[in-house]
């Protein structure tokens, strides 16, 4: 089996066996948290199992240590869910969700890269793309695989960056996926203090899609990119959000561009004003040429 690592079509998805793929169905509503897992039951990918943004993608309990409104998970926790789940080593993951991959599928596929599983992919499209190909679903909870063993280290280094290094970051780096409005300040629905970290560029995570759901292709993304950070090397880049989430959709859409190496600020804008000292910034700014 050729294993996916950023996109994977519904067609292929479905020539996929049971037994070779775990499929995780990540549908969130931020307004309403426990909704999804409602729909969930009601329809799904025939075999996936549910995962909540706020109770397995997230660890709530860790927000007042300023790391932003969905702190990332402790590594036990993570490797307990996979237990759960029956994930195996070089076994395919698949996540979708009703958002394109932003709500939190993409964050999934992040935090299994942060534990160094690269099996891993988005449905390219979500659960829309899974309907609008007529294919099979199915309500209420799928068989259980056999629990495994898992414990898994995330590794860092290469893919996370802290508030320290941040402040030591140097203009066009950062790269901040929220949408426009909310990045230049003018609106903040969620968090106390609007606008964004000096320096933050600007590339909204609803510009990776096309209109119906899926991925821009690949060359037109490394190209939009590419105008957006000017002479800034990919490994350079850090991607950031309201809480983290949206911007492994960025980091994703650049992965499958081929743009390699970028980073993530898993805290992002609501870890980062959790120290009234930090500076905000307002307005647009633009790439160094």
């Amino acid at each position: 089996m050729s294993l996916h690592t950023t996109l994977i079509s519904a067609a292929e998805l479905a020539q996929l066996s049971p037994d070779e793929v775990l499929i995780v169905d990540c549908r969130f509503d931020l307004g309403e948290p426990g909704k999804a897992a409602g729909e969930y039951l009601q329809g799904h990918i025939p075999g996936a199992v549910y995962a909540s943004l706020d109770r397995d993608l997230s660890d709530l309990s860790r927000q007042a240590e300023g790391l932003g409104r969905h702190p990332l998970p402790l590594e036990s926790t993570f490797s307990t869910l996979l237990s759960r789940w029956g994930w195996q080593a070089g076994m395919q993951v698949v996540s979708y969700d009703a958002a394109g991959g932003a709500l939190a599928a993409a964050r999934l596929w992040w935090l299994l890269r942060l534990v160094g599983v690269t099996s891993a992919a988005v449905l390219d499209g979500g659960y829309a793309a899974w309907l609008a190909a007529g294919l099979p679903i199915e309500s209420g909870e799928p068989a259980a695989r056999p629990a495994s063993k898992v414990s898994l280290r995330y590794d860092p280094g290469q893919l996370l960056v802290d508030h320290a290094a941040l402040r030591g970051s140097t203009a066009g780096k950062l790269l901040d996926a929220r949408a426009a409005p909310r990045y230049r300040g003018e609106i903040e629905p969620l968090d106390r203090v609007g606008g964004h970290v000096p320096g933050a560029l600007n590339r909204p995570f609803a510009e990776n899609l096309q209109g119906d759901g899926r991925f821009k292709p690949a060359a037109r993304l490394h190209e939009e990119f590419a105008a957006v950070l000017g002479a800034t090397a990919p490994a350079q880049v850090v991607h950031m959000c309201g809480s983290g989430v949206t911007a492994c959709h960025n980091l994703l859409a650049m992965e499958h561009a081929g743009l390699h190496g970028s980073r993530l600020y898993a805290p992002s804008w609501s870890g980062w004003i959790s120290d009234p000292s930090r500076p905000v910034a307002t307005g647009e700014e633009r790439a160094e040429e």
